[in-house]
């Protein structure tokens, strides 16, 4: 699989990128970060199906992503994503075709993007109807749905984590649930938690296939960080482009948690 760009993919950066920055404001810092030549794996964490439109604006590269398999699977969404030159990615299994494509298009020097949480960081519907019956929460369970759609997931996982240890209370849990990034702030000021865990719990843990990639091919990793609301003329979507790096005398496992290190130091830049 070559990388080239598609006349769709030229035709919506050329007409959108002006609407995009118009409407959404996004501060990007960093844009030099992506001219590194050679073979490069852009990877940062995801809050927002619009995050990859903050990498498209800030370089003239083309940039393929990798998508999950249900954007390709959906009549409303498929024509989208194979327009713009998107690899399909089966969540569900070990996707060796979407690995293979990706590691062609690196082999051509070319870049790719990923986020390799996975999935958005968010609280679905399943998981918040979860959470309503399991701890009792007392509110409308249509509106609890609506507003933890806005929700960090891995939040709410940390005030489990605090709950199941017994540092904070039901009450506690069930008070803070819908604001969890403003109450694990102030648990940091009573010192139950320290800054660490507080920006650990800000992204979910990362998948191996940004830095099995890179380590193959011995291809840059650029980090980015994303922090922000995206809303018309956002005064905080703030997107942080890293610094450039190889890994390759690292096992995947560090190179893992090295790459998910400067993702967080970058997001921790943002919010300071």
């Amino acid at each position: 699989m070559m990388s080239k760009k598609t006349f769709f993919y030229s035709f919506c950066s050329f007409l959108l990128s002006p609407i995009y920055k118009f409407y959404y404001n996004p501060k990007i810092i960093g844009k030099d970060n992506l001219k590194v030549s050679g073979a490069k794996v852009i990877v940062g964490n995801h809050i927002h199906l619009f995050d990859q439109c903050n990498i498209i604006i800030s370089t003239k590269e083309f940039i393929t992503f990798m998508a999950k398999k249900e954007y390709f699977d959906s009549l409303k969404t498929s024509w989208f994503f194979k327009s713009v030159g998107c690899i399909s990615v089966d969540r569900s299994k070990h996707d060796e075709k979407s690995k293979k494509s990706a590691l062609e298009v690196l082999n051509s020097s070319s870049p790719i993007g990923l986020f390799p949480e996975g999935t958005r960081n968010s609280v679905k519907e399943s998981f918040a109807i979860f959470l309503y019956k399991e701890y009792g929460i007392k509110t409308d369970l249509k509106e609890f749905i609506k507003r933890m759609k806005y929700v960090k997931k891995s939040q709410v996982d940390k005030m489990i984590n605090l709950l199941n240890s017994e540092l904070i209370t039901l009450e506690d849990f069930k008070n803070n649930i819908l604001d969890p990034d403003k109450y694990l702030i102030s648990l940091v000021k009573q010192n139950i938690i320290t800054e660490s865990e507080y920006y650990d719990s800000y992204i979910l843990e990362f998948k191996f296939g940004a830095v099995s990639m890179a380590k193959k091919k011995d291809a840059y990793l650029i980090p980015i960080g994303i922090t922000g609301n995206y809303k018309f003329r956002s005064n905080d979507l703030t997107i942080r482009i890293g610094k450039p790096f190889k890994i390759a005398d690292m096992d995947l496992e560090e190179a893992n948690q090295f790459l998910r290190k400067k993702v967080i130091e970058l997001i921790k830049e943002n919010l300071n």
